[in-house]
């Protein structure tokens, strides 16, 4: 259930409608739109009766949601949500570009590469500290070491720092170091995580799970969203099919689907949906003309040597040269990309 109010609502008369929604033990969430006020109802909102709130103070309609996720409905919100970073939006007009390495392998390749994407406007840097892996054999990243090393970029830097967060007993220390904590695509089902997520005043960069459907990623979200955090981004990495030519199918059959159903932003991982550097391109060409708010693009100073996803990963002259296709491309699909290229 969704409850409406001007933008200039006494507090005293909001905070009846929620003390009320409390009382029927339920959850308000308050939710500040362009136009409107709403306030979100999660719980057993089918025991409540518009009436009761259409006959109180400033309650100016009562809307039922008929989504089974309803916090990241559109119906609840139908204004696209922008997030703010310090002086960096995720959604809106500008055209997010995240870019970095799959892992922190040590201080000076992640210093090298850090200082080639700053040069040229990038300002979040996507790198791994912890890195959850198919094999256990495989390397798992640098873990606390990792998060000193990015922590360090941070502060030297300016950067925004994106990292993955493995599990609930990281979680701490994740926090402490991220901008936004990136919640992978094997973990997108871990309720536990979520909700410990959804607690955190943290952006949650959540990216869509390897058999997931796009309702199962928009439920993720509600779990998320249902504690808290109204700060989500959507990610859209590709999923397992049939095909084994590429590394994963990515569906960007998705991206419009996922923005008319949700108010939240949306960005592509081409790397990943596709995983061959070389076709990395192309795939975040056609991921912008899609509709994406954004793009995470594994970049290493020199791939071969990488200890993981070195073959997805572009070289900073190839970004480059991707970067300059995107600012053509961005204002046909009424974007900006503010980059030195």
């Amino acid at each position: 259930m969704l409850i409406l109010m001007g933008l200039n609502t006494p507090r005293e008369d909001i905070e009846k409608v929620k003390q009320k929604i409390i009382s029927k033990n339920c959850t308000p969430h308050e939710i500040p739109g362009s136009s409107k006020l709403a306030i979100g109802i999660t719980g057993p909102s089918n025991n409540l009766n518009e009436e009761d709130f259409l006959l109180m103070e400033s309650v100016e309609e009562v809307v039922r949601i008929t989504k089974q996720y309803k916090l990241v409905s559109r119906e609840m919100k139908p204004e696209d949500t922008i997030i703010n970073i310090g002086k960096e939006k995720i959604g809106g007009e500008e055209l997010t570009i995240i870019a970095g390495p799959c892992s922190v392998e040590s201080r000076e390749q992640l210093f090298e590469v850090a200082g080639q994407l700053k040069e040229i406007g990038i300002n979040f840097l996507r790198a791994g500290a912890y890195k959850p892996r198919t094999s256990p054999y495989s390397f798992q990243g640098l873990k606390e070491k990792g998060l000193e090393f990015l922590n360090e970029v941070k502060k030297e830097l300016g950067m925004i720092i994106v990292t993955e967060v493995k599990d609930t007993q990281t979680l701490p220390l994740i926090f402490e170091v991220a901008d936004v904590i990136q919640i992978g695509a094997r973990n997108m089902q871990n309720f536990s995580l979520l909700e410990q997520a959804g607690r955190l005043s943290k952006t949650i960069l959540l990216k869509r799970g390897l058999a997931a459907t796009v309702e199962d990623l928009l439920m993720s979200a509600e779990y998320i969203l249902s504690q808290g955090n109204y700060n989500v981004i959507l990610c859209e990495r590709g999923i397992r099919t049939f095909e084994t030519s590429t590394r994963n199918t990515l569906d960007l059959n998705a991206i419009p689907v996922i923005k008319k159903n949700t108010h939240l932003p949306v960005i592509v991982d081409p790397s990943h949906g596709i995983g061959m550097w070389d076709k990395v391109s192309p795939m975040a060409m056609a991921s912008v003309a899609c509709g994406a708010d954004g793009l995470m693009i594994e970049v290493h100073s020199h791939p071969e040597q990488a200890l993981s996803d070195g073959f997805q990963s572009l070289t900073p002259e190839n970004f480059k040269k991707l970067l300059i296709k995107l600012k053509q491309l961005a204002p046909v699909v009424d974007k900006k990309v503010k980059l030195n290229v």
